[in-house]
């Protein structure tokens, strides 16, 4: 992988959200303050009448309408009204699918990360969405930006080696629980831990 363009993300979220792990994740917050890490763990959701578990499932709404395109753009929404999650949107537009970033292992810029996060460092520091988000100060503002540039955006991985991915249940679904749209890095220290990752398996590189 070379870079990251609107094809790229203008396919069909599972294919997507594989390719997403390791890649980078870079927050531009200030001057001297940029927030990067590699994402270690996605959860993809189809589009509308396709996916129970899915925010697009029953149509556009005010609310998930970023998720409906076009391709490469973030959709960004608060979950329980507590703390904001960032999606990736894939797909034509009009599809409504997107890519959960569920966990990030940080490489720079850590500090700030950590007083973001009320001095919570280690894996959990960015070991879940609302984790991460807070880490990288990432909120609504972002809804319907760019991925592609900007302050906020994603990049390729500096190398193509990576770890073995794993494939199994999304969490926190009522709907939709069981299909294996969750891929994350096997023995990563920052996925998130979840009695569910015993029932994922290895998929081919």
């Amino acid at each position: 992988m070379t870079r990251l363009n609107r094809p790229f993300f203008d396919r069909c979220a599972r294919e997507v959200a594989f390719e997403l792990l390791g890649c980078r994740i870079v927050h531009r917050i200030a001057a001297d303050d940029c927030a990067i890490g590699s994402i270690v763990e996605v959860e993809a959701y189809l589009g509308e009448g396709r996916d129970p578990g899915s925010h697009a499932y029953k149509g556009r709404t005010e609310r998930n309408s970023s998720m409906f395109g076009p391709p490469g753009r973030f959709y960004v929404y608060r979950s329980m009204g507590i703390h904001a999650c960032v999606n990736l949107v894939c797909g034509a537009p009009g599809v409504g699918e997107a890519v959960l970033v569920r966990a990030v292992e940080p490489s720079q810029g850590e500090a700030e990360m950590v007083r973001r996060r009320s001095g919570r460092g280690g894996r959990e520091l960015t070991n879940g969405p609302g984790k991460l988000t807070q880490a990288f100060a990432i909120d609504l503002d972002q809804d319907g930006t760019s991925a592609l540039s900007g302050a906020l955006r994603v990049l390729p991985p500096l190398a193509n080696a990576r770890a073995t991915v794993m494939a199994g249940p999304r969490i926190g679904l009522t709907r939709g629980a069981d299909l294996p749209y969750r891929f994350f890095l096997a023995d990563n220290a920052y996925v998130t831990r979840s009695p569910f990752n015993r029932r994922a398996r290895p998929i081919g590189c």
